[in-house]
C-alpha cells in the first residue's frame, strides 16, 4: 500500500506499481556492509552506530543491486547528540573504501534535514531544504518517514508529508543508477534507525 506521505508530496503524478520490500526485517539479504561491528539488526529495523561509543568513520549498509528510476520510502529516526546520517541513492562505493559516492538525502541537524547533499563527489549542498517549515512536521527522536523521488535527471525529497527538495541535475555526468544507502555519520555516539523500506521502480 503506498504511504499517505507519498500520496501528499507526488499527488497529481502518475505512480507505479505497488512497493517491494527493501529489507525483510529479520536478515541482511540483499544488503552488504560491516555487519559485524557498525550494523545490526534490532526490533525490526536496521540500526548503526552506537550510543556507547563513538563512530569512528562513516558507514554505509547498500543493496547489493543498483535502481535507477523509482519512489523509496523509509521510516527512520537518529539517536544521539550530535547524530549525523543520510540515504544514499544512485550512488556506489568508492573502491577499497568505505565511503558511497553520490547523491545523500539528508537527515541530522541542526540545518541537514531534507537537503540534498552530493556525498564523496561534488561534496557540497545541491539543494537545500526550508528548517521552518520542516521543523513544523519533523519528530526528533522519533520515527519519520522519508519519501524519495528519482525520474530522471529530477530528484525530489519529502519528510513526513512535505516536501523539502524538487531539483533537477544540470550536469550530464554524474551517474543517474547505483545502489541504495544507509549511513551512519562518524562522530559521536549515536545511532540512525531505518525500517519499513520499500521502492517502487518507475518506468
Amino acid at each position: 500500500m503506498k504511504t499517505l506521505a507519498a500520496l501528499l508530496i507526488f499527488a497529481g503524478t502518475a505512480l507505479a506499481a505497488e512497493p517491494v520490500r527493501l529489507f525483510d526485517g529479520h536478515t541482511f539479504a540483499g544488503w552488504e556492509g560491516d555487519t559485524n561491528q557498525t550494523w545490526r539488526i534490532e526490533a525490526g529495523a536496521l540500526v548503526g552506530g552506537s550510543l556507547k561509543t563513538p563512530v569512528p568513520r562513516n558507514e554505509f549498509l547498500c543493496t547489493t543491486r543498483a535502481y535507477t528510476n523509482f519512489v523509496l520510502n523509509v521510516k527512520f529516526k537518529t539517536l544521539g547528540e550530535g547524530v549525523n546520517a543520510g540515504i544514499q541513492i544512485r550512488s556506489r562505493r568508492i573502491p577499497n573504501h568505505h565511503e558511497m559516492a553520490g547523491y545523500q538525502a539528508d537527515l541530522g541537524g541542526p540545518e541537514w534535514w531534507g537537503c540534498l547533499y552530493d556525498e564523496s563527489r561534488r561534496n557540497r549542498v545541491l539543494a537545500k531544504s526550508d528548517m521552518a517549515a520542516l521543523s513544523k512536521v519533523l519528530k526528533p527522536g522519533e520515527w519519520n518517514e522519508y519519501t524519495i523521488r528519482c525520474e530522471g535527471q529530477r530528484i525530489r525529497l519529502g519528510i513526513n508529508g512535505l516536501q523539502t527538495v524538487d531539483y533537477t541535475e544540470p550536469d550530464a555526468t554524474p551517474e543517474q543508477a547505483g545502489s541504495i544507502g544507509l549511513q551512519i555519520h562518524g562522530g559521536p555516539p549515536s545511532e540512525a534507525w531505518y525500517k519499513e523500506l520499500t521502492i517502487e521502480e518507475l518506468p
